[in-house]
């Protein structure tokens, strides 16, 4: 999958730019606050249909403008699609090949990405829903029906959680739709516990090898971590232990109003040889450990949807030595479309940059060098 043409019309700072992106390699240079995040972030949106970044989506409004529209041309199989996502005060229109799409659900996955941020360090350092929407977000992309799932768990999840207040204030509220509620969460909580539990799996047969490529140190792993004990993750074996939690705790949700147990609450961790990275490691450790577990899921994308996701990623070479920095984009410059952020190309070897396509941005415009 790759990104040929890339535009945008009074997007952030930019009024707009019209690219041509090389298959492989693209690397924006320009100064803090030049607008190289806001390319990513333009991908990003034609990807998912939102940004990525805090605040709302009409804030990618050029100031003074009434709508920002994106527009790119990915090739996948030899086959083109034309993506466009139109961004008004409050609302967007989302189109493939010029035909509107109304679910968003049948939309994503035309453009795949991963990205990395300096701010993707909450990734460690944050809290446990940070995580959990990082899974969700790249699950999403690589399985329609994990979004649909999901989507149905929250609605249902909400339901459920206004039920219990209900239940605490009304006796004579009738607990028989509480159970229909449970049993129809805990059938869409097993079909969200068993795919991240196999996705952190394939995660762990990737993460360290590629950890040990850019860092030269091994013993980087994931752990899964419920809010519930799982030693099985077969179907028979999870309805039983959910339909178990869920009668055993009632009255514990029911005091407190919303439901206590689930994949709502899932969390997971980095080890660096069996300890916790959030403390034991430092903070070019971490960002390394975080590079791998975004790298560790490319073959996992091409696993599930036969092509290869866009990597983006934005002043990744901050806080890594030289060394590290040319592992990297070795690393990466495969047979695979990236985009990169920097704001010099210092000390990156001579031979990748003659193979990447170099753009130069500056006060909200962006050239081909």
């Amino acid at each position: 999958m790759i990104i040929t043409k890339l535009s945008a019309i009074n997007f952030r700072n930019y009024s707009r730019f019209n690219l041509n992106l090389s298959p492989k390699m693209n690397i924006f240079v320009g100064d803090n606050a030049a607008g190289k995040t806001n390319i990513l972030e333009s991908v990003v949106i034609l990807s998912l249909t939102k940004t990525y970044r805090n605040g709302i989506d009409s804030d990618v409004i050029r100031f003074g403008k009434q709508k920002t529209k994106l527009k790119a041309v990915v090739k996948n199989d030899k086959k083109a699609k034309d993506l466009t996502v139109e961004i008004f005060n409050n609302s967007k229109i989302v189109q493939i090949n010029g035909k509107h799409i109304s679910r968003i659900a049948d939309y994503i996955s035309n453009l795949n990405v991963v990205i990395f941020t300096p701010d993707d360090l909450d990734i460690i350092k944050g809290s446990p829903s940070i995580r959990r929407n990082l899974l969700n977000l790249e699950l999403s992309q690589i399985c329609k029906k994990y979004l649909v799932i999901t989507n149905e768990y929250n609605k249902l999840l909400k339901t459920r959680n206004e039920y219990l207040k209900i239940l605490f204030t009304n006796n004579i509220a009738d607990k028989n739709y509480l159970d229909i509620l449970t049993d129809k969460l805990i059938e869409k909580a097993i079909y969200i516990y068993q795919m991240r539990s196999e996705y952190l799996k394939k995660i762990n047969n990737q993460i360290n090898d590629i950890f040990y490529k850019i860092t030269g140190v091994k013993g980087l792993s994931i752990s899964y971590t419920p809010n519930i004990k799982i030693h099985d993750y077969s179907e028979v074996e999870l309805k039983k232990v959910l339909e178990n939690t869920y009668k055993k705790n009632y009255h514990k949700e029911l005091m407190a109003g919303m439901t206590l147990y689930g994949p709502h609450r899932d969390d997971f961790s980095f080890l660096l040889n069996e300890k916790d990275i959030k403390v034991y490691a430092s903070q070019g450790q971490q960002k390394s450990a975080i590079l791998s577990y975004k790298l560790a899921t490319i073959p996992i994308f091409e696993e599930f949807t036969n092509t290869k996701p866009v990597i983006l990623l934005d002043d990744i070479f901050s806080e890594l030595d030289n060394k590290k920095k040319n592992r990297i984009l070795k690393y990466i410059n495969q047979d695979i479309q990236s985009i990169i952020t920097t704001t010099d190309l210092k000390n990156i070897s001579k031979k990748m940059l003659t193979e990447a396509a170099i753009f130069t941005v500056k006060n909200g415009t962006v050239e081909r060098s």
